[in-house]
């Protein structure tokens, strides 16, 4: 009798321990489900706009990864938007022919996908400005790996449709400054560990693991710089006591955004370094360092 008490408690210790992750609300509970007729096709999302919002707050639209789910995306963006009084959108990808969900960004087995996500992006923006009220200057991109190519390939082709882009664990394929047709620059974050095992910090140029010829991280991110024509640079290290090394490299003094009429454009690249496949959040608080971006960009 007593150890079935005892392995009762255990297990009632493991799931209540388990706190908030055992019993998130998800981000179809927290967010209204919409979508938008685009070239044929009903896309959706799922959006929160808080109460009473301002009229300069900002947008943050978050795309997923290869293979996710909109609705199951990361919640703690939407605590985040709460707490800041700002809305965000979560747009799901399109399948692929594997049959997973995903974003367009030139990988070899995408060829035969009919769909231009820059587009969709773009009318997405304007559909939630239009039905939400939101201010239209400061819409901000965010995503995470495939999400996070999404933000490069935003970076190279409609500079100009955000306030700012962020990328979590994101690449740049070779083939993406082929695709440049904006000149702009935009201001820029990405977070990239250099252990990463998807997106190789030191790319991959033979394409051995099948997404297609990527670039390293650095070079990725110089080529952002060269657009944002930054040319000033400074470096901190905001590692937290007891968790992996993360320094802050910040690229400045850039040219300024849409079309010169916005803010000098700045790259900030967080580098984990030993970190993996993910937010980096066990090491710094990523969503408030987004927010801080977001915040230091937004239009008033």
């Amino acid at each position: 009798m007593k150890k079935t008490l005892e392995l009762i408690l255990i297990i009632l210790t493991c799931v209540l321990g388990a706190g908030k992750e055992a019993f998130a609300e998800s981000v179809a509970d927290r967010c209204a489900k919409d979508s938008l007729k685009f070239r044929g096709q009903q896309r959706e999302y799922w959006i929160k706009v808080p109460e009473n919002i301002s009229p300069e707050a900002p947008l943050l639209l978050c795309l997923h990864g290869y293979g996710g789910r909109a609705h199951t995306y990361r919640t703690g963006l939407v605590d985040l938007a709460e707490e800041k009084g700002f809305a965000i959108c979560y747009p799901q990808g399109l399948q692929d022919g594997r049959g997973k969900p995903c974003w367009k960004v030139g990988y070899p087995f995408q060829e035969d996908m009919k769909v231009d996500d820059v587009a969709f992006l773009k009318a997405l923006v304007k559909d939630i400005q239009v039905k939400y009220g939101i201010n239209p200057r400061n819409a901000f991109l965010s995503g995470m790996s495939n999400g996070g190519e999404m933000c490069y390939l935003v970076a190279r082709t409609e500079p100009d449709l955000f306030a700012g882009i962020i990328s979590i664990a994101g690449l740049t394929l070779e083939c993406m400054p082929e695709a440049r047709r904006n000149a702009s620059s935009v201001p820029f974050m990405e977070v990239h560990g250099t252990a990463d095992k998807t997106s190789y910090w030191t790319g991959d140029h033979e394409n051995k693991y099948g997404w297609g010829a990527y670039m390293g991280v650095p070079a990725a991110i110089s080529y952002v710089v060269a657009q944002d024509g930054c040319c000033a640079y400074s470096c901190e290290d905001i590692t937290v006591e007891g968790h992996k090394t993360v320094i802050l490299h910040k690229y400045l003094n850039g040219k300024k955004a849409r079309k010169g009429t916005g803010h000098e454009a700045e790259v900030w690249l967080y580098e984990v370094r030993g970190g993996g496949h993910n937010w980096a959040d066990k090491e710094i608080d990523v969503f408030h360092e987004m927010w801080f971006f977001m915040d230091r960009f937004m239009y008033r």
